[in-house]
């Protein structure tokens, strides 16, 4: 060890006389040294013990709060239940009590009007029903929608030009996201719905060549874009 190592170093290079009141001075010095630098590793016993003490009782303290806490999350269930009393339990609001607690009067309990679904708030859709499809509104609304379209349509060659890619797939995605609703629900015949997939797949052939970064084919794409929007919108 080091320390033999060290006590060898004293005596190989020191210069001791070799009597004997010298060797029993040289053996007594290396003992009491051997003995303080073990000492200094010995466990702690004491600290050891106190230390785990001290966990056992805060261990045992959050067990007793645990329980207490568990036990008064359950005295309102057994304040409400009565006596004689059978389970109540719903299933999705179909089967059983839709009066138990569980259910809450969801699932269409506590609606004035059937539900289209268990899963549902809302009734059929009806006369009563907020929005209708095909009124002067709701087509006045799609066609406004057609026209900005067009606007929008219109910007993107210089977008091109200007190899502006972001740009020209922001136009596609920000406003004209409703465009295609707007698009179905105007056409109504077989020609209007075969022109409505043309201008369909000419916007998306166009956002396909701007992530390509091709100039040539997204230019072209464009504007055969604003031919299939006007052909449709002609056809209504």
């Amino acid at each position: 060890t080091g320390f033999d190592h060290y006590c060898s170093h004293l005596v190989t290079t020191r210069s001791f006389s070799f009597t004997p009141k010298t060797e029993t001075m040289k053996v007594a010095f290396c003992f009491a040294a051997l003995v303080a630098s073990a000492s200094a590793f010995a466990p702690q016993a004491s600290e050891g013990r106190a230390s785990v003490a001290l966990e056992a009782e805060s261990s045992r303290r959050q067990a007793v709060g645990t329980v207490a806490a568990a036990a008064a999350a359950f005295l309102p269930a057994a304040a409400n239940a009565a006596v004689g009393e059978s389970p109540r339990f719903s299933v999705f609001g179909v089967i059983g009590d839709g009066t138990s607690y569980s259910e809450g009067a969801a699932y269409g309990s506590d609606q004035s009007a059937p539900v289209y679904s268990p899963y549902s708030v809302y009734s059929e859709a009806g006369e009563k029903s907020v929005y209708k499809p095909g009124t002067d509104a709701d087509i006045a609304r799609k066609n406004a929608i057609l026209v900005e379209s067009r606007k929008r349509l219109g910007l993107l060659p210089a977008y091109i030009e200007k190899k502006q890619w972001f740009n020209v797939k922001d136009e596609l995605t920000r406003y004209m996201y409703e465009t295609r609703g707007a698009v179905r629900g105007l056409a109504s015949s077989t020609k209007q719905k075969e022109k409505a997939d043309d201008f369909f797949k000419a916007i998306e052939e166009t956002y396909l060549q701007a992530g390509l970064k091709n100039q040539g084919k997204c230019a072209a794409a464009a504007a055969k874009s604003v031919e299939a929007l006007d052909a449709f919108t002609a056809s209504l």
